[in-house]
């Protein structure tokens, strides 16, 4: 009779235990820990290390003398690590999943002012250093950068050592203003063209970010002009929807259009989910209106899944229904509003607008192994009605000519791409302040089949052909100077009319032939101006002649040469 008691005792404890067990285990304490190191790797001491927990738990704790803090006792959760010390800027660590029992290692480089002056990514375009090894890390992100970004801008600096965070509590607003001028591309940079753009931002309702850039551009007759305003907000559970409406306005050369300006106005939204610390997706999609000789809609979704295999490799499928935007490393700045860099991208056939309508799909493993890191990539394209990029002097358009007089080139109707390719992506950060990329990549392109053909029965001529497209591109700051620069050159087997792999959004990416891009900071007004050149097509390689409709020769080009400079003033 006892032992009978005594074994429902023993069967009653048992499922007890079997039942407390999981939520023991789901509420098991774990740690964070790491080192915090200056950009020379030098150890911080007395750094603070604030971790903040997803209900408002807060711990801090200091570093030692070799830099290194440690926090137990933490609950299994997403927590933020804030890391701040005398004579540097802040740094986030954000979304930091702790599981039940773990201990993880997060080490923070802290970084001054002149340290952190980037020349700001973009919402396709990955960092060049960090790729995308860790979900959403956002430790010193510029705050003056184009907006294609989705992501908000939490922590950052103005020149003036302005950090976001202090913006939130009582500067709340910061911005650029920037003057470039240079010549343009028609007959191999002859002319002239100037353009001002601008870029504000404030911090809204906590959470929330504003944002106010745009681009003009002039020329003959009315401006061209490119707007946008955004506005992201960060939810509790680390994702960042956003919205966004961008204007365009540009004023085509030609009589015979009956001065007709083109305007377009785009509506988007983004968005971002991080599942556990494996999966990430980002998506959103832009319904885009045109208005010239016509009305035009075009719809273009967008998304990416990114598949965290182990620590330093990333398995990537993207899928894209634009051209991504090459300047986004540079500023927004360094962008004039022309129709040749600006989306959406529209030509002419026979006096109707034609919109170029893109369909990319890729799929890319990223591996990083030290200070080398390389991404492999499988892609397939088809881009209906594209618009080709030419330059030249030509009187007589003939209604299949889209004169851009803001940068000297013109729009042109191709015939459709449909090709598939590779990339290979090699990257080495020689130091902090020189890095490598070599890019190569082999697809499809468009070419003219025919020599000597006019342009206006050029169109026949335009078909399919594979090349070989490999670029060097180096990037760094000197030193002394604090001069940012970035220089490459892309060499294609062939003669061709598109780019090789015009989807290319990897750290490899790169404008066609020879391109020199330079910030330097200028010692005047507080650090608040900077000096900007932007040379692009330098050597003018890749034109391929045709002739015009009033017997004059002309040239379809990969990329246009151009030569800007002036200067960018922060406050």
């Amino acid at each position: 009779m006892r032992l009978g008691k005594l074994g429902t005792k023993l069967g009653i404890s048992a499922i007890v235990l079997g039942l407390s067990l999981p939520v023991w285990a789901g509420e098991q304490p774990g740690a964070i820990s790491g080192y915090v190191r200056n950009i020379s790797g030098a150890p911080q001491m007395g750094a603070v290390v604030q971790i903040l927990g997803s209900a408002n738990r807060t711990f801090t704790v200091f570093t030692d003398g070799a830099g290194f803090y440690s926090a137990t006792g933490l609950l299994p959760g997403l927590y933020t690590l804030k890391v701040t010390a005398p004579s540097f800027l802040p740094a986030l660590r954000e979304k930091v999943g702790l599981r039940p029992g773990a201990s993880l290692n997060v080490n923070v480089t802290l970084s001054t002012l002149l340290g952190v002056m980037q020349l700001g990514p973009i919402r396709s375009v990955p960092d060049d250093d960090d790729w995308k090894w860790t979900l959403r890390s956002v430790a010193n992100r510029p705050v003056l950068r184009v907006f294609d970004d989705p992501d908000p801008l939490i922590l950052g600096t103005s020149a003036d050592g302005t950090t976001a965070e202090n913006a939130k509590q009582g500067h709340p607003l910061t911005g650029s203003l920037s003057f470039l001028a240079g010549s343009a591309a028609a007959g191999y940079g002859s002319g002239s063209d100037m353009s001002t753009a601008f870029n504000l931002e404030r911090s809204v309702f906590s959470d929330g970010h504003l944002a106010f850039s745009g681009n003009v551009a002039y020329g003959v007759g009315l401006p061209a002009a490119v707007l946008r305003t955004s506005y992201s907000h960060r939810l509790v559970d680390g994702s960042t929807p956003t919205m966004a409406l961008t204007v365009r306005r540009f004023a085509p050369s030609d009589p015979s259009l009956h001065n007709a300006a083109l305007q377009a106005l785009a509506i988007s939204a983004a968005d971002d989910i991080a599942l556990d610390d494996v999966l990430e997706l980002k998506f959103g999609s832009e319904l885009q209106t045109i208005q010239f000789l016509g009305h035009v809609s075009a719809f273009r979704p967008y998304g990416s899944a990114d598949v965290h295999l182990s620590p330093d490799t990333v398995l990537e499928y993207a899928y894209a229904t634009s051209r991504p935007d090459l300047r986004t490393e540079k500023g927004f700045d360094s962008a004039p509003a022309d129709l040749s860099e600006s989306n959406p991208r529209v030509s002419l056939l026979n006096f109707a607008p034609q919109v170029e309508s893109a369909h990319h799909q890729e799929v890319s493993v990223s591996h990083r192994a030290g200070k080398n890191k390389v991404q492999v990539a499988l892609f397939t394209d088809r881009v209906a009605d594209p618009a080709l990029t030419g330059t030249g002097q030509t009187t007589a358009a003939g209604g299949f000519l889209l004169p851009d007089v803001s940068s000297g080139t013109f729009s042109y109707t191709g015939k459709t791409l449909d090709t598939n390719g590779l990339r290979v992506v090699l990257q080495r950060k020689f130091s902090d302040d020189l890095t490598g990329t070599i890019d190569y990549a082999f697809g499809g392109v468009l070419n003219l089949t025919t020599p000597d053909v006019a342009l206006q029965n050029a169109l026949p001529s335009i078909a399919t052909q594979r090349r070989h497209a490999l670029a060097a591109k180096f990037s760094g700051i000197m030193p002394r100077t604090h001069t940012r620069w970035i220089a490459s050159y892309r060499w294609v087997n062939g003669s061709a009319i598109t780019p090789v792999d015009m989807f290319n959004a990897s750290p490899g990416q790169s404008d066609p032939f020879l391109n020199v891009f330079i910030r330097q900071p200028i010692p005047i007004m507080g650090g608040h101006m900077e000096a900007l050149i932007d040379l692009r097509n330098l050597l003018a390689q890749g034109y391929v002649p045709v002739l015009g409709q009033d017997g004059q020769t002309v040239y379809l080009v990969q990329a246009a040469r151009s030569v800007r400079g002036g200067v960018s003033f922060t406050f």
